[in-house]
């Protein structure tokens, strides 16, 4: 099971670690079709209007984080600790298809296999064909997921998107840049540069269809790299609806299934049955004790001692074992005092030796000072 950090660190250090962005392989816009002047509110206005709409695609996704390329370690070891990991690093490529917010299926092609994340209705499947696995899930009524449950998936732009201009549009100066085309389409591309100098990025841009206000999507960059560090975006398009046959999904022959518990909501938002609910609360106990400094580009995150290990007190390298999450994550930081540091071109993670973690796209000084209380 995914410990409580693998939910926060992507979700808090969106301007990082959940940044995969890009406009790969965009191009100038067409000079014989150039799209109409649009002020930043005007562009703003745009995504805004646009709804979500059935598309399907291919998205190309670059990561240039400084990060060693993650070991396949046999049959599995994609599973739900690590994948997120592994597109954290080269390239990768998906399918993607959605048709309202009941309807989605992503297909990350790996080199000689290929992991499928299906929502169709109440249904939830995770497939790995490198070892013919299965994970199958029946959600509640009115149950919501995030497409692809981030478990084994790559952010869709238009979500990307979302989520960035929710973290730092306030917090950055906000222009249009020069007209793309992505996926043969005529976009916008919205500029967002931080007003502190204290972050380790440099800007996102965000292409945006002319037409439909869609997102196409997303780059990254940090301070002072020429390329960008994280990239995605469609390098095919159509917003024709998918064909229904697209969602619907049954593990092949001789696949391994494992059933995955979902447990209903109280009324008053707890899990499970009344009387479980000590033991919901006790579950989410480092879940509400994570806490936020700062804001927009200079936000740090802190996890509580045992929400990365499982136990505070022990080091990473010596929880869940070779290929765990926390191992690799041991592999690739470096000591520094009073702990460890993961340090890539866009987010710096540290590991205290008292079990606390503190995650941002800012220097390491800034991790220390917060570890601090200053």
């Amino acid at each position: 099971m995914t410990r409580p950090w693998l939910r926060w660190l992507p979700a808090v250090t969106v301007p990082a670690v959940i940044a995969a962005g890009v406009l790969a392989g965009s191009l100038p816009a067409s000079a014989g079709d150039p799209l109409p002047a649009k002020s930043p509110e005007q562009v703003l206005a745009l995504i805004a209007q646009h709804r979500d709409t059935p598309f399907s695609g291919t998205l190309d996704q670059t990561s240039s984080l400084g990060l060693p390329e993650l070991p396949q370690a046999g049959p599995g070891a994609s599973n739900g600790d690590t994948a997120w990991l592994e597109l954290l690093t080269g390239p990768h490529t998906a399918r993607i298809y959605r048709d309202g917010p009941e309807n989605a299926r992503i297909q990350v092609l790996d080199r000689l296999a290929e992991r499928d994340v299906v929502r169709h209705g109440d249904e939830l499947w995770f497939y790995n064909s490198k070892d013919n696995t299965a994970a199958h899930a029946v959600l509640p009524a009115g149950g919501k997921t995030r497409h692809g449950s981030g478990r084994e998936s790559m952010p869709a732009p238009d979500q990307l998107a979302e989520k960035l201009l929710a973290k730092l549009q306030k917090s950055s100066d906000v222009s249009v840049g020069t007209d793309v085309q992505v996926a043969g389409r005529a976009a916008y591309q919205l500029m967002l540069t931080p007003r502190s100098s204290s972050t380790l990025l440099a800007s996102v841009a965000i292409s945006v269809d002319g037409q439909s206000g869609m997102p196409l999507g997303v780059e990254v960059k940090a301070r002072g790299q020429a390329e960008p560090a994280f990239r995605v975006a469609f390098a095919k398009l159509s917003l024709e609806t998918p064909d229904p046959s697209i969602f619907s999904f049954s593990p092949p022959p001789g696949a391994t299934v494992k059933e995955i518990p979902v447990p209903d909501h109280n009324s008053d938002g707890t899990k499970g049955r009344p009387d479980d609910k000590a033991k919901d609360n006790a579950k989410e106990g480092h879940k509400d004790k994570v806490h936020v400094s700062g804001t927009g580009w200079e936000s740090v995150v802190e996890l509580p001692a045992g929400a990365l290990t499982g136990a505070a007190g022990k080091a990473p390298e010596q929880q869940g074992g070779p290929g765990s999450a926390a191992s690799l994550l041991a592999q690739a930081s470096v000591p520094v005092p009073g702990g460890r540091l993961l340090s890539t071109a866009l987010v710096n993670v540290l590991m205290l030796d008292d079990g606390r973690v503190f995650a941002g796209s800012v220097p390491l000084e800034r991790l220390q000072a917060a570890a601090a209380g200053r």
